[in-house]
């Protein structure tokens, strides 16, 4: 019994030092994120430039640059939206 103790209080100091080091690392990273440093946003990939996906009249999902596309912004109906999709 007494070997078992003495086993506790020897691992006892390493234990308090991996806590600690797990407290900082996870306040660096807290501290880190809120602050947004960079390596923890997430880039925008290079190769696309202002897309936007779109339906097509067959039901495939496309990307279109949004430069081709013209300014009307009128709203569809849903009767409009019904007899325009082809089955």
């Amino acid at each position: 019994m007494d070997s078992n103790k003495k086993a506790n209080l020897d691992n006892s100091p390493s234990r308090r030092k991996f806590v600690w080091g797990v407290g900082i690392v996870s306040a660096f990273a807290a501290i880190a994120a809120a602050t947004g440093l960079p390596f923890f946003r997430k880039q925008a990939p290079a190769n696309k430039k202002n897309t936007v996906k779109m339906l097509t009249e067959d039901g495939r999902l496309v990307e279109i640059d949004q430069s081709l596309i013209s300014a009307s912004k009128k709203k569809v109906t849903n009767t409009e939206l019904q007899h325009w999709i082809k089955k």
